[in-house]
């Protein structure tokens, strides 16, 4: 019995050894890398690859692969021939993913359509072209809840139109006249709005262009989704 403890007491010690040393190689690449590439790319985390040698290295919201000196920064996608699989798209879109019950609702206006049984959230800016074409496609949603969140990143118009709208005696009906409708906003936009709040969630969640769309599975579809992608998305969530 003694022995047989010794001898898994060995294996243990090596495995934690081997990992122990696998986690400093990650660490090294880690820090090597930064120095390269400066202070101004923030590396999130570096992490082994399904290719030998090959590491994967997130930065942002993006990944890159990286050799074990860190000598070349790779850009492009790994696909694995046995299935097809994207595993670089499958990774990014698991680094992109948000904690949907952590989504601050008060701080956005809400649709309901229908029994509102689906939800979305939308990052918009009252200017962005591309959000008023996805709003006017989505009139053919139905049944589904809708909460916007304003981040005006596209000049400052866009804050005072954000103001105007969240001021309102009803949010949510001037945001969908002025972006279906472009009907005149008025108002001074003095009151108390989420503004500033949503742009800094928006930073922490590596928004960078709207509209930006998250479900309730807290994966994200940038730009303007096509309106059958986004059907297709919201019933595989039943």
């Amino acid at each position: 019995m003694n022995k047989f403890i010794a001898t898994v007491a060995f294996i243990f010690a090596g495995t934690f050894a081997y990992q122990l040393t696998f986690a400093q190689a990650e660490q090294q690449v880690k820090i090597d890398l930064q120095k390269k590439l400066g202070t101004s790319a923030k590396i999130k985390s570096v992490s082994a690859s399904p290719l030998p040698g090959i590491y994967e290295v997130s930065v942002g919201n993006e990944v890159f692969y990286t050799d074990t000196k860190s000598q070349y920064l790779i850009q492009g996608e790994i696909i694995e021939l046995a299935t097809g699989k994207n595993i670089t798209e499958q990774r990014q879109n698991d680094l992109n993913r948000i904690k949907w019950s952590e989504l601050p609702q008060a701080n956005a206006m809400k649709q309901v359509r229908g029994n509102g049984s689906r939800q979305l959230a939308i990052f918009s800016d009252p200017n962005c072209g591309y959000c008023k074409r996805l709003e006017k496609s989505m009139q053919q949603l139905d049944n589904v809840t809708i909460y916007t969140y304003l981040i005006p990143i596209l000049g400052a118009d866009s804050v005072q139109k954000s103001k105007q709208i969240w001021c309102s005696s009803d949010p949510a009906k001037t945001y969908m006249d002025w972006m279906i409708n472009g009907s005149v906003l008025s108002g001074k936009g003095d009151c108390v709005t989420p503004v500033d709040k949503n742009l800094a969630l928006a930073k922490t969640y590596g928004i960078t262009g709207t509209p930006t769309l998250f479900f309730i599975d807290g994966s994200r579809f940038p730009g303007a989704v096509q309106i059958s992608d986004l059907e297709k998305k919201l019933t595989s969530l039943k």
